[in-house]
Formats: structure tokens, C-alpha cells, sequence
């Protein structure tokens, strides 16, 4: 039987034309879906795209973010992973911060303090494999919708709810490792993660090669 996918795209008002060709060129993969879900609250957006993936009985959300770029086969790439490792329930590209110094959206450590407050480690070295990760940011990821079903009676309707310190990503992270998921990286599928900069005098000298 096909599996349902759907590919869930929290946004603003407008995307990029870098990403709608992106996501134009995705090569699908069994039955999938795309829905693009407008609200300045990412994880209002996230929480009712989950619901949808709920009520269409999807067996895969496909998250992407607006600002990223990526290759055609990633979805393909990204659950062949999940095929080949059963123990694997979420698993994230790779994509990196838009300013420096540009370190990978993944956490070592990812945990509520006794405080309640957030504890947390940064990601600091590219691995060269697939690695098991406290969390990741949401910008290009694909799960199995038992995560979502298992965690339904103590958080429906809120999965992507933001806790103290914590975004509506993290939040989901520290949630379904309570239950048991594991979240993985695969650094060999890579996004470009989009952002904007003034270019001032210090790009051009930074960039400039020597005349011969």
C-alpha cells in the first residue's frame, strides 16, 4: 500500500521563489500532500498541520521551511532512512545557522533544568555519519506520524506548543523523546538555509581577489 505523506509548509504571507522551485522540483515519494499553512505563530501553524496530518491519516509529515533549498531526491533520500532503521523516528538534513558562526540546527543536549528553564548544547562538529541527536530545528525534517498519535491524549492540539525558553521545534524535541522517539541527523543531506544581509565595504575586502 502507498504510504501518505504530507509535506507541511508553516509560512508567512510569501515564499520564495529559490524555495516554490525547490518544492516544484521535489520528486514525490507513495501519495503525498502539500499544504502550506499562512499565520504569523509558527507553531499555531505547525500544530494545525499536525492535526491535518491526523485527520488525513498520514503515515509522514515532510516539514519544510519556507527559507530552505534543497535538491530534488530528498525526500526519497530522507525515507530511505527511515525504511532501512526501524529504531528511527525522526530524522532531520543538515542546514545551519544564517548568521555566524553558522553552526549546524542540532543539539548535543536538549533537556528542561530543574528550574525549568531550558538546558541545552549546540551541535559543534559535523559528524560524518547518520548521529542520534537530542533535537533539531524543524527547517527540513520527516517523521513518522506514531509520534504524533502516541503523544495525542497528554498533548493534542499542542505538540508544537513552545515551553520556557524553549521554540515550538525544541518543545516537540524534548516531548517525544519523553515517549521514547529518536531523533537522528544525516549530515549527507543537505539544505541551503536562506538569509539576508546588508553587503557593506567589509564583504567587498573580503572577497576581492588580487589583480595579477
Amino acid at each position: 500500500m502507498s504510504k501518505k505523506i504530507l509535506i507541511a509548509v508553516p509560512c508567512m504571507d510569501m515564499v520564495s521563489a529559490r524555495f516554490a522551485q525547490s518544492l516544484a522540483t521535489l520528486k514525490k515519494v507513495g501519495e503525498c500532500t502539500v499544504s502550506f499553512l499562512i499565520g504569523s505563530l509558527v507553531y499555531d501553524s505547525r500544530n494545525r498541520l499536525t492535526a491535518y496530518a491526523v485527520a488525513m491519516e498520514a503515515d509522514y509529515i515532510l516539514w519544510l521551511d519556507s527559507d530552505m533549498v534543497f535538491a530534488p531526491d530528498v525526500l526519497e533520500r530522507m525515507m530511505k532512512v527511515l525504511d532501512e532503521h526501524d529504531d528511527i523516528d525522526i530524522i532531520s538534513g543538515l542546514y545551519c545557522r544564517r548568521a555566524t558562526p553558522f553552526t549546524p540546527v542540532a543539539f548535543d543536549k536538549l533537556e528542561v533544568g530543574e528550574d525549568g528553564n531550558l538546558v541545552f548544547e549546540d551541535m559543534k562538529e559535523i559528524p560524518d555519519g547518520l548521529k542520534e541527536v537530542a533535537g533539531v530545528g524543524f527547517g527540513c525534517v520527516l517523521m513518522k506520524t506514531d509520534c504524533i498519535f502516541d503523544m495525542a491524549n497528554e498533548h493534542k492540539g499542542a505538540w508544537f506548543t513552545p515551553m520556557a525558553n524553549a521554540g515550538e521545534d525544541c518543545a516537540f524535541c524534548i516531548r517525544a523523546r519523553k515517549y521514547g522517539y529518536k531523533i537522528y541527523l544525516d549530515p549527507s543531506i543537505e539544505f541551503g538555509h536562506m538569509g539576508y544581509a546588508a553587503v557593506t565595504r567589509s564583504f567587498y575586502e573580503a572577497t576581492k581577489k588580487e589583480k595579477p
